[in-house]
Parts: C-alpha cells; structure tokens; sequence
C-alpha cells in the first residue's frame, strides 16, 4: 500500500504517531489503497486518547507527494468514453473524505512537506494544522496540463488568496516556494530539510499532559530560529499588483488572453506562466474560474461536494484522459483538447460540471 504507520513512545504514556508516504519512486503519488490506509489509521488515531499528535510525511528526497495517481483512472476513462469509471468515484470520494479529515482533525497534525508538493499534495498540506516548508518545497495546483481542475480543497485554498492570486495558480500551475507558501498562508513553518529528526526528537521530549500547545509552539518556534536564514526570496508577493491588473477582467476568455500575452514577457516567472496557461486545457481554465467564483460562498464541506461532482464530469469529457495521456501515458506533450481556444467552450458543457448530484457520497461532511 506504500504507506508505513509508527508509533513513539513520549513522556507520560504518551505516543507520537507518524504516517509516511512511501512510493519515492512515484514522488509519493497517491493511489486508492494509500488514501484507505491513511484514512483508515488516522481515525484510530484520533480515537486513541494516548495520541499525543500526528506527522504525515514522504519518503525520499524529491517529493511529500506530488499528486494522485491518476494514470490509472485516465486509462479506464479512454478504455470507456463518455462514461464514469467505478474507479472514479471511489477514488475522489475517499480522497475528498480524506482531505476532509485532516481539516478536522481534534490533534495536532503536522505535515512535513518538503520538495514536490503538488495537486493531491496539496490537498494533505492544506488540511494540516501545522503546515512546514523547507528550502527544497515547491507548491503548485498543475491540473490545467491535464484536464482537470484544482481539486482536493483547491476551490476554498486558492479563493481565499489576496486578489487574483489564487485565479492565477489556478491558470497556470506556477509553483511556490516556501517564503511564497509562508506570505500567502500555504504554510505555516519554515524549517531546514536536515531538521525533521530535530523536530520528532522535539515531539518525543514534550510533556503532552501540560502545556502542550504552549510546548509545541515554543518547540516549533526555536527550529525556526535556527532555519530562517535560509528562507528563499519572494515570488509571488512582489507580483501582485501586476497580476492583480492583468486579471482584473469581466470573463475568462479575457483573462486568459491577458495572461498568455506575458510569453515574451521579460519576466521569466509571467512568460513561464503565460506559457503553460496557453498549453493548457482551455475547459479547466473556464472551470478554475467557476470554481473559485463560486467557492468563497461555500464551507469546505460544500467545497468537497462541489468538487466530487466536477471530478466525474472530468472524467467524462476527453479532456481530462488526453491530459493525463499527453503528460503521464506517452509523455508526448502534445494533448490534443477538444476545443481549440477558451472561446469555444460551450457554456452548456461549463455549467454541466457544477450540476448538483443525487445521493453523494460525501453529503454527511459537516
């Protein structure tokens, strides 16, 4: 199941609890068996009163986790067009339900997210309590590449961002580094790649029966003490405003034209992004621009739901298949979409994804 579960012993009877996510070969891709894994061991934890808190972790150098592993679902979405693979369903409700646990987790839940932290990544960092970056964490929604949609929570993370950062991330995958990450509330803690021992060691020394947010706060504090010279330069922040004003549009179809006259841009960063939003998927940038539309108005559980249903409508259409295909499959990064331009998308088939469903998986989510 490529997920490994371990306890600690702390002070007073106390365990620190660690979940890692081990498939480095994959950058720790999440597949169905280890989303039901964790599911499944984090609510024992939580009802386990000697659980003093909880690290969720990946293995290997190169990534927390950089996704879904959405190669098998777009081969039954090409093996049977039009329709939604059984795979699908279960894959994103247990996902959804999942991301939805971290959020509302009663322990402390710390999510230690170092190099790629991507889609599905993102979906665990942003559940977390305490959320820790390091030097080598670099954060990005990349799902208009494949014909999907910022899921996993992406809709209330991404509309919650100051001005039209989030529509932007949303537009054209550009990632963040940690200070990024820190400035837009992404995370919550820098620290050094080389200290999560420190931290565990740290964990293990706390008395949980006294004190303990206090303990934690000062222990979490002190790490980043030691790391903060090595927090990397601002991105994003100093961007603002132009994104800010190029976005500052009444539709997608001129939004999208704003940002995709950046690609011989002298910033690197815009061109990079003006770029990939043009190689893109013209349906998800539509559905990006719904979704964060609709989702400052929605609790995350009405977020998830939202996001269900768009999955499934995602699976139906061809884009998301010939993404996953062009990206993932053949590795020819050449997906040929349906429709050529944003123009031409029509807005039958927008409003389609947003179509409430009946008896949904995750209507008990409070």
């Amino acid at each position: 199941m490529n997920v490994t579960f371990e306890e600690r012993p702390s002070l007073h009877g106390y365990r620190i609890a660690i979940a890692s996510l081990d498939a480095p070969a994959s950058l720790n891709a999440l597949s169905l068996p280890m989303i039901d894994a964790l599911q499944d061991r984090l609510h024992a934890w939580a009802e386990d009163a000697d659980i003093a808190c909880v690290l969720l972790r990946g293995n290997g150098s190169k990534a927390f986790c950089a996704g879904g592993d959405v190669v098998q679902l777009a081969r039954q979405c090409l093996a049977a067009p039009g329709a939604t693979p059984e795979l699908a369903q279960r894959f994103f409700a247990r996902e959804y339900r999942l991301d939805h646990c971290l959020h509302t987790s009663p322990k402390p839940l710390i999510c230690w997210a170092h190099g790629h932290v991507l889609g599905g990544g993102m979906g665990l960092l942003q559940g977390a309590g305490i959320r820790i970056v390091t030097p080598s964490s670099r954060l990005a929604m990349p799902e208009i590449s494949i014909g999907l949609f910022p899921d996993v929570g992406g809709s209330h993370f991404l509309s919650r961002l100051p001005g039209k950062l989030g529509l932007f991330f949303g537009l054209t995958a550009s990632p963040l580094n940690a200070r990024d990450a820190l400035d837009l509330n992404l995370a919550d803690r820098f620290l050094l790649d080389g200290q999560q021992d420190d931290l565990i060691e740290g964990l293990v020394q706390l008395n949980w029966r006294d004190q303990a947010d206090l303990q934690l706060h000062s222990l979490l504090k002190a790490l980043e003490q030691q790391a903060s010279g090595e927090l990397p330069a601002a991105q994003w922040l100093p961007r603002r405003e132009r994104i800010d004003a190029l976005l500052d549009q009444a539709t997608l179809p001129l939004s999208w034209q704003a940002l995709v006259s950046l690609e011989n841009d002298d910033d690197v960063l815009l061109a990079k992004a003006a770029k990939t939003l043009r190689g893109g998927s013209p349906l998800t940038a539509h559905l990006v621009w719904e979704q964060i539309r609709r989702a400052r108005h929605l609790s995350l559980a009405q977020v998830f739901q939202m996001e269900y249903g768009m999955s499934l409508s995602c699976c139906r259409h061809p884009e998301f298949a010939e993404g996953v295909r062009a990206r993932l499959i053949d590795k020819d990064h050449a997906p040929q979409w349906r429709w050529a331009d944003v123009s031409s998308v029509p807005a039958q088939v927008i409003a389609a994804h947003f179509t409430p469903l009946d008896d949904h998986p995750l209507a008990d989510l409070g």
